[in-house]
């Protein structure tokens, strides 16, 4: 039956909570472990009652042992200055080390900058016997402002070369036309071999040197000898008669002869008259330049006094000059 079948009227029965048996159970314990407690035995004074409880026990610890204090012993004179030696000794070491690294490098540099300017100019083949003789490199040796101006130079002697050459070749049909004119024939292969590599050296590589160094003394030649190459232009693009050009006074005393010889000739006329006029232009543009970089001729003459004094040749056959002429004034004697 449930609990629904008591009777609601009856008298409620009293509930005793201590007789739960859980505490029930845990009052008999503790009773237990009072009972069997006696105050007065040795054993109960030392030792508790035993429970079923465990007390946790703290870990041992080791008796620590007392401080014991190192005697200090200082270290002799002698043996800081060894420890002071030995520490000089190692840097030197390590210096002398460092001092034959930069050496190394420094060397290897060299080199590599040597083989980096071996010459380049004029560019011939490998299997050529005749070596290049000039080193030419314009974005490493020339400034960025300079640049143009020396390659505008360069092209110019290039054009230089074509016109004496397209001189010989109108010479040579002028010398087929009639054989009189072979003198002019002749001395155009002489112009052709004899101009083309003096203008290289004469003008064109002092004012790059020029630009290179900002030497005063290369700007000064390369002025000097330039104008002397423009006045040469113009006395070719004239074109005097038995002196080997293609001016236009030959070129025009062909034109009732053979008109090919004569419009081969005006051509070259043409180059002449251009030659001259790009000649002017550039030195009219690497004067205003040269006045800009505060040049002088007074550096000029410094710049010509020191490279004559250090010259090892200039030096020894001026001091050969001096021996020879001190052992002259001793003979006399």
């Amino acid at each position: 039956m449930t609990e629904f079948d008591a009777n609601p009227f009856a008298d409620p029965v009293e509930i005793n909570p201590f007789q739960d048996p859980s505490v029930t159970q845990l009052t008999n314990a503790n009773q237990q472990g009072i009972d069997d407690f006696n105050p007065f035995t040795e054993n109960s004074r030392l030792t508790p009652a035993a429970t079923d409880t465990k007390v946790p026990t703290a870990p041992k610890v080791a008796p620590s042992q007392p401080a014991i204090l190192q005697p200090t012993v200082e270290p002799s004179p002698q043996a800081n200055v060894s420890a002071a030696q030995l520490v000089l000794l190692r840097q030197q070491e390590e210096l002398e080390r460092k001092a034959a690294e930069l050496d190394r490098k420094e060397q290897e540099l060299k080199n590599e900058s040597y083989n980096a300017k071996r010459n380049n100019w004029p560019p011939l083949p490998s299997f050529c016997p005749v070596k290049p003789c000039f080193y030419q490199d314009f974005a490493a040796e020339i400034p960025a402002g300079f640049q143009r101006t020396v390659k505008m130079l360069y092209y110019l002697w290039m054009f230089h070369s074509i016109t004496l050459f397209l001189n010989l070749l109108a010479c040579l049909a002028e010398f087929i036309q009639d054989a009189k004119h072979g003198v002019d024939f002749g001395l155009a292969i002489l112009w052709f071999l004899l101009f083309t590599p003096c203008a290289f050296l004469c003008w064109y590589r002092p004012v790059y040197k020029a630009f290179r160094s900002d030497s005063s003394f290369n700007f000064f030649f390369f002025f000097f000898v330039f104008f002397c190459q423009i006045a040469l232009y113009v006395i070719q693009a004239v074109g005097i008669p038995n002196w080997g050009v293609s001016g236009w006074i030959a070129a025009l005393s062909w034109t009732s002869t053979n008109i090919a010889v004569a419009v081969v000739m005006m051509v070259v006329a043409a180059f002449f008259t251009a030659c001259a006029a790009l000649g002017l232009f550039l030195m009219q543009r690497v004067h205003s330049i040269f006045r800009r970089t505060g040049a002088s001729f007074q550096r000029a003459q410094e710049e010509f006094s020191q490279g004559v004094f250090t010259n090892p040749s200039v030096r020894n056959a001026a001091a050969t000059a001096a021996s020879a002429a001190a052992q002259s004034t001793f003979q006399g004697n």
